[in-house]
């Protein structure tokens, strides 16, 4: 299987990120939403734990400004145990449908409790419920007992909002490497990366 890049008419320049690395991000994700790139804010977050055992896995960004790039999950879940222990991380956004990639790697910490509280607020209900119902990442008998403990948290909070649970909330991966690849023709890629402290764009070889 093999795809052929050469559609991208756009070619990007390193003095295209003088302005930073934010603006073409946000342009070049709104080119995937225009473009009908599926769940286009999904990246793939890769970790490593006390172990020094690597793991990947498909998360939703939920932020993303010059501070870096924000997700959400329950404290207690492996990606969460993995970033307490060892907190770098490192996301890649794979646009596939537009041969594109954005990668951003760096420190991780978590957000405060009033951005959390923000973001939560708008969460589906369902979602919420979601979050109190699941001990993320733990064993359970089967899907029966899922839905059993979704519907004990559906009854508890019939009728009242849904407050943020304890041990759910937000990291920030810090940028200190952020790198965009765009797919070229034979296979000879365009990428450019900026690294802290100064974020000075570079042309590397494919």
């Amino acid at each position: 299987m093999r795809e052929k890049y050469d559609g991208d008419a756009f070619d990007l320049q390193p003095e295209d990120l003088a302005g930073g690395w934010v603006p073409v991000f946000r342009a070049w994700f709104a080119e995937a939403v225009a473009t009908g790139a599926p769940e286009p804010n999904a990246m793939v977050l890769a970790t490593v734990d006390e172990a020094g055992m690597p793991a990947t896995r498909t998360v939703l960004c939920k932020g993303l400004d010059e501070r870096g790039v924000v997700f959400y999950t329950n404290y207690g879940s492996d990606k969460a145990r993995a970033v307490d222990a060892n907190p770098v991380a490192a996301v890649t956004f794979p646009w596939i449908a537009i041969h594109r990639q954005v990668h951003v790697r760096g420190a991780v910490t978590r957000v405060t409790a009033e951005e959390t509280a923000a973001y939560w607020a708008e969460r589906p209900r369902g979602s919420q419920l979601g979050a109190w119902a699941s001990d993320q990442s733990r064993p359970v008998a089967g899907r029966a007992a899922m839905a059993e403990r979704f519907a004990e948290v559906e009854a508890r909070f019939e009728g009242a909002d849904v407050p943020v649970p304890p041990e759910w909330g937000g990291y920030r991966i810090a940028p200190e490497v952020v790198e965009f690849w765009q797919g070229r023709e034979n296979r000879v890629h365009n990428r450019v990366r900026l690294t802290a402290p100064d974020f000075r764009p570079v042309r590397l070889q494919p």
